[in-house]
């Protein structure tokens, strides 16, 4: 059996397991449903035809979706979680790399690399900023740049005017704001100026949808008619499209939530200030090598290699999470004599 040489040596990627009571580990939503939405799921999960295919492009959550933002439907693009929209958008277009801004998501590498595209990092500053200067020198063969603002891990938004400098200067670029729910804006209005941006968002977060595979798209009508060309046809299920749907439909629940994840992100923040950095998500990088420590006690965080070795990720809990978190953590650093206050040199123009 013949396997193709870049499948061979293709890195898989590994989302991690670990068996834990408390996870804070992958920015997901702590809460299930709302008792009241899981009642009307019910209810239009019993009408549902699962022998029929579902739409093929998902048309009615597109509109909904283009209501919700202001927008017409063919500025919207559906697809299976927003990965399935960054594939897309490594294959599109043309040039010879991805360039994207480590640290950061790590699946812009693994779908520009399963496309056929070379990568190349453009690391941030050390307060994490765009090193613009950097970034301009690799821009004139970049098939496309990945940005995600709020920025994953890291938690930090991206200058506007840094972004928009980018843009200037044609290249495609997909501003993932997976975590835009949870800072001050959105840049989803420089649409309407630039037909090179895409913007990226999810129900996985906010909404609380990660294990229903929901994500989209936006973009002017030609970028996404782009996108559509490439979609297969039925890529979301019949379920995911109407759940989804609904969340739009009861969108004053999922903002409630959003607005008490923020209340208990500050509170995080407040509580190890000096170990951490401000963030505009739903979790805090922290410069502490707890991670061991936490999942001894039952809690799990994301840790990592390379340049943010000794950091973890904390996602934010419900009000009993998040207080066990606080006394385990408050443990740790009293119980580690090398556990050092971290100044707060995070401070960029991008805060």
């Amino acid at each position: 059996m013949k396997i193709r040489e870049s499948v061979r040596n293709f890195n898989p990627y590994s989302p991690g397991t670990v068996d834990a009571e408390i996870r804070m580990d992958k920015n997901e939503s702590p809460f299930s449903l709302p008792g009241e939405l899981k009642h009307k799921i019910r209810t239009e999960l019993e009408n549902i035809t699962v022998n029929r295919y579902p739409p093929s492009s998902g048309d009615r959550l597109r509109e909904k979706l283009a209501e919700f933002h202001g927008l017409k439907k063919a500025n919207v693009i559906v697809g299976s979680g927003s990965d399935q929209l960054i594939s897309y958008s490594a294959g599109v277009f043309a040039g010879e790399y991805a360039v994207v801004t480590p640290p950061t998501f790590s699946m812009y590498r693994f779908y520009a690399k399963l496309n056929g595209l070379g990568v190349e990092p453009v690391p941030l500053a050390e307060n994490f900023n765009l090193r613009m200067e950097e970034l301009e020198e690799v821009l004139n063969k970049a098939a496309v740049v990945f940005l995600c603002s709020p920025n994953n891990p890291t938690g930090n938004v991206f200058d506007r005017g840094k972004l928009i400098k980018i843009l200037e200067t044609g290249v495609p670029v997909v501003l993932d704001e997976a975590y835009g729910e949870f800072a001050d804006g959105s840049n989803m209005d420089l649409i309407e100026s630039y037909g090179n941006l895409l913007v990226l968002r999810t129900f996985s977060k906010a909404f609380g949808l990660a294990g229903a595979r929901v994500g989209y798209a936006l973009g002017q009508a030609g970028t996404v008619e782009h996108l559509l060309r490439v979609k297969p046809p039925y890529n979301l299920n019949s379920f995911s499209l109407r759940i989804a749907e609904l969340l739009l439909e009861n969108y004053d629940l999922i903002r409630d939530r959003v607005n008490f994840l923020i209340d208990q992100r500050e509170k995080l923040y407040s509580k190890f200030k000096h170990y951490s950095y401000s963030s505009k998500t739903n979790f805090l990088l922290m410069d502490l090598d707890a991670d061991d420590y936490l999942l001894e006690r039952g809690i799990a965080v994301r840790s990592f290699t390379g340049r943010l070795a000794e950091h973890i990720r904390v996602t934010v809990g419900t009000e009993e999470e998040n207080d066990r978190f606080i006394r385990a953590l408050r443990s740790y650093i009293h119980s580690t004599p090398e556990s050092k206050k971290r100044v707060d040199h995070f401070k960029g123009d991008d805060q």
